[in-house]
């Protein structure tokens, strides 16, 4: 049995071209560590960047990408159950998994083996809330995590009210319900993590926002519009969807939709950077290598450290 490779780091760092550089040299197979990339036709938005998947010529092999209809909610409980699949199907096959992404939640509770169960919705607790500001939601969800002892939903995930609520039904639920309804087995992982300094990040940032709004990202919102998926639904998944959508509504101009969002980008870099910081104060080793180093030396550091721990 292989061991898991996981690779994460903050967006922009580069984290999915060396997963693929790596599992070229390894034959390996990817599965994605990222909230957003499951959803069929949000492509551009979510930074799929489905071409970095092609290394010399080489398809390598993904998982957990374009899994689910765009406008539905995929949750945690799901996502442990679709890699826990992709995963045991690949270990049958004796091929190298490597974890990549920077939904540090999602590459937690892999990791660290969260016990979760599926939590319905409570359509009272949702009226008791509907109206409350962002801050005042945030401010419920911080009291609940003090009595459930939750490592769950930081503010990584729910930068919309609609998030925060659903983090808020979870949290109430785990409250009301504390037993452990189902185990999910260890897996054991050697984890890197791509550094990229902050000035160099918001500038590659920036750089990419500005590609992706050319490269057609606000004609894919609106086509998602047309297909008939509400407006709210897509803002929802935060990011590029809230605040494009919100202009191809008429909420906001283009350069007030530019600013707002290259700004809540650059706040969710830095939330991934303090999420992957928690993850190595709750226990979990992170192998830090550098962003700027040349592709060649990447992968030789990645494939170093896998062997050393198998070896062990």
């Amino acid at each position: 049995m292989k061991k898991l490779l996981t690779i994460l780091g903050p967006t922009a760092s580069g984290k999915t071209d060396l997963a693929a550089h790596v599992a070229d040299r390894l034959h390996g197979e990817i599965l994605s560590g990222d909230s957003r990339q499951v959803y069929r036709g949000m492509d551009i938005g979510t930074g799929k960047d489905l071409e970095d998947y092609v290394v010399d010529g080489h398809q390598i092999p993904y998982h957990l990408i374009d899994i689910c209809d765009p406008g539905t909610k995929y949750n945690l409980f799901q996502y442990q159950e679709d890699f826990l699949k992709a995963y045991e199907d690949i270990q049958r096959r004796d091929v190298q998994p490597i974890l990549c992404g920077g939904t540090g939640l999602y590459i937690e509770s892999v990791l660290r083996g969260y016990h979760l169960s599926p939590v319905p919705q409570n359509e009272e607790l949702r009226s008791q809330l509907e109206g409350k500001s962002l801050e005042e939601l945030t401010a419920l969800l911080q009291s609940l995590k003090e009595k459930t002892g939750s490592v769950m939903h930081n503010t990584t995930d729910i930068d919309t009210p609609q998030r925060a609520i659903r983090a808020i039904e979870i949290e109430t639920y785990n409250l009301e319900h504390p037993t452990e309804n189902r185990p999910f087995p260890p897996i054991d992982s050697v984890v890197i993590g791509v550094n990229i300094d902050r000035d160099l990040r918001r500038q590659k940032i920036t750089d990419r926002l500005k590609k992706r709004l050319e490269g057609g990202m606000v004609d894919e919102i609106r086509g998602l519009l047309d297909r008939g998926i509400p407006a709210e639904n897509l803002i929802y998944y935060g990011l590029e969807y809230k605040y494009v959508t919100e202009y191809a509504i008429g909420r906001l101009t283009y350069d007030e939709m530019f600013r707002q969002l290259e700004i809540a980008i650059h706040q969710f870099a830095k939330r991934q950077m303090t999420w992957f910081r928690g993850m190595e104060r709750r226990g979990t080793t992170i192998h830090w290598i550098e962003a700027t180093w040349p592709m060649e030396q990447k992968v030789a550091a990645c494939c170093e450290l896998l062997e050393k721990t198998e070896e062990r």
